[in-house]
Formats: structure tokens, C-alpha cells, sequence
């Protein structure tokens, strides 16, 4: 689907143009929404935009970037579903006096921005960079709330280890956490480098007073790459702990497994020997040689018992 609106020389807004009438206009902005194949022809046919920028808006998933092209600027940024993490690529064909969006997933950042501008029916002097300001914004917005909602996952995971519930569970679910996160990384750290390049660039159609609210989204943007890193590193100390607290317990379970070995080993040994039943084993005719035998061994076991607990084989700490 291809929906346009524009501002005509009235100031006037103007909903659905043809492709003849917007050379007549004094703005417009032409959304590529789910295009077919015969829509994606207009890029060439009708704007005549670099054979690049039309490949880079086909193949997708192209990295987020900024190219220049004679009058325009070529934007490709990158926006995520909500549930599922997955990138969307948007494409943005930037010129002083038109906006072409590029998309194949239905947006609603996308959908807000082209509300917002379509309700101000006594038109608006909207320009390409102030819309396309708005789609980052809404795009970059979506992102804190998926975060948090990782970041509540952590806290929820760690409750759980502090509570020494640390099952298996909690460490499925902490890389699990840790493969979400690597994933917003991926998007995030891009786009964050892509406004920088805009910021510091001299082609990019940028009016001064408008800079600060780019600013504002590269602000945005430092700020949820120092979310996702020390989530990370949250994430990594809880895997650590995980790992560490695993270790322990098998210690301690090594170590009283061994004490009952070590006190069972001398026990084993008397009961074997006498166990052999040779002929000239005196001690076997005794008539009290059981009860002697089962109180050295019962006499032998406690003193070893205690000897380990004096040093403290039994303490947790």
C-alpha cells in the first residue's frame, strides 16, 4: 500500500495526491506500507532514487546507516517488535522538500507519526526532517519499555537466588535474559552511532534550532545502551553466583560424603578381616567376641566422628 499526504502552496493539507500532482506541492510525505512488487517499482519509475537505495530498501536487513544522494539523504533505521525482538528496517528517503518511508512490516510508530500530521487539517509547516524526527522518536520510545520489562526479569530471577532457589531454572532463565538482551544490543548500539553521524554531519538537512531534539534522541539512546550493558553485567554476576553457589554445595556434599567414607573406612576394614572365616582365627570362638568387635567398631566410629566435627569437616561456613 502507498498512502501520501502533502501540504499544498495554500498550506492547505492534502490527502491522497496523485504522483503528478506532488511536483505542485510545497511538501509531501509518500508511505511505502507493505508494498508489493509493483508498488516497490515507484522508487524507480516515478522518484527516480539511486539504484543502491532502492537495493538496500529490497534486501533487507540492511546494518542502520546514513548515505547521501545528490538532493537527498538515504536513512536506514531499525525498529523491534515488542514480544518477539525481532528487527524491522525502515528506510527513509530524506529531501528539503519530500519524505519517502520504505517498510514491509505495518508499524504503529509509523502509523502514529502519519495520524499526528494528518490531524492539523489547517495545515502545518512540517518538513522532512521534523516527520522524520517524530519516527525516530516513537521508534527509539518503543525500546525503554522492553528493556524494563528484561530488567524486571533480572530482578525477579535474582529474588529467586537470594531466596537460595536456585534451581535450574535460573540459569535458563538468565541466558535466556542474556540472549534477549544481545539481541536489543544489536539494534540499539547501531542506531545509537547512526545519530552521532547525524549530529556531527554537515550534509544532513538539520536546522539548528531542531538539533537539540536529535540531541534528545542520542541522549535517549546512551541511556538504554547503559541499561542493556549493566543488565548484562547483572545478568552475568547472577550467572556467576549461579555457578559459584553450585560448586559450593557440591563441596559440601564431596566433603560429607567423604567424612562418612573416611569413618566407615576403618569399619569396613575390622568387618572384612573377620569376615574371612579361616580356620586358626582364635577370635572367632570367643563367646563374647561379636559384642567386643561391634563395640570397638560403634566406640571407633564416634571418635572419628567427633574428631571431624572438633575440626570443623561438619560446619557450612
Amino acid at each position: 500500500m502507498i498512502r501520501t499526504i502533502a501540504i499544498n502552496e495554500h498550506n492547505e493539507l492534502v490527502m491522497n495526491p496523485s504522483f503528478a500532482e506532488l511536483a505542485k506541492m510545497q511538501w509531501y510525505w509518500v508511505d511505502f506500507n507493505m508494498p508489493s512488487k509493483e508498488e516497490i517499482t515507484v522508487l524507480d519509475s516515478v522518484f527516480h532514487f539511486h539504484p543502491l537505495a532502492i537495493e538496500d530498501c529490497v534486501d533487507r536487513l540492511q546494518r542502520p546507516k546514513l548515505d547521501y544522494y545528490e538532493n537527498l539523504s538515504f536513512l536506514v533505521i531499525h525498529a523491534l517488535n515488542e514480544e518477539t525482538l525481532e528487527a524491522y528496517e525502515v528506510d527513509l528517503f530524506i529531501g528539503e522538500h519530500f519524505l519517502v518511508t520504505f517498510h514491509y512490516e505495518d508499524l504503529k510508530e509509523l502509523n502514529y507519526t502519519w495520524e499526528l500530521f494528518q490531524q492539523n487539517k489547517e495545515g502545518v509547516h512540517h518538513t522532512a526532517v521534523e516527520v522524520s524526527y517524530t519516527i525516530f522518536d516513537k521508534i527509539v520510545d518503543t525500546f525503554f519499555p522492553i528493556i524494563q520489562r528484561l530488567e524486571d526479569r533480572i530482578l525477579t530471577i535474582e529474588n529467586l537466588h537470594e531466596m537460595k532457589k536456585a534451581h535450574d531454572s535460573v540459569i535458563h532463565q538468565t541466558f535466556d535474559v542474556r540472549k534477549d538482551l544481545l539481541t536489543i544490543r544489536k539494534t540499539i548500539l547501531p542506531m545509537r552511532d547512526l545519530m552521532y553521524r547525524i549530529l556531527e554531519s554537515k550534509r544532513f538537512i538539520i536546522q539548528e534550532q531542531k538539533r537539540a531534539y536529535f540531541k534528545d534522541i542520542y541522549d535517549h539512546l546512551l541511556k538504554l545502551s547503559e541499561m542493556i550493558e549493566s543488565n548484562r553485567e547483572l545478568s552475568s554476576d547472577i550467572r556467576d553466583n549461579y555457578i559459584s553457589l553450585n560448586s559450593f554445595r557440591m563441596n559440601t556434599i564431596m566433603k560429607t560424603l567423604t567424612v562418612i567414607t573416611t569413618i566407615f573406612m576403618p569399619l569396613t576394614f575390622l568387618a572384612g578381616l573377620y569376615g574371612m572365616n579361616f580356620a586358626n582365627m582364635p577370635e572367632l570362638k570367643w563367646h563374647y567376641g561379636y559384642f567386643i568387635v561391634l563395640g570397638v567398631m560403634i566406640v571407633l566410629g564416634l571418635v572419628m566422628f567427633l574428631w571431624f566435627k572438633y575440626k570443623g569437616w561438619f560446619d557450612d561456613e
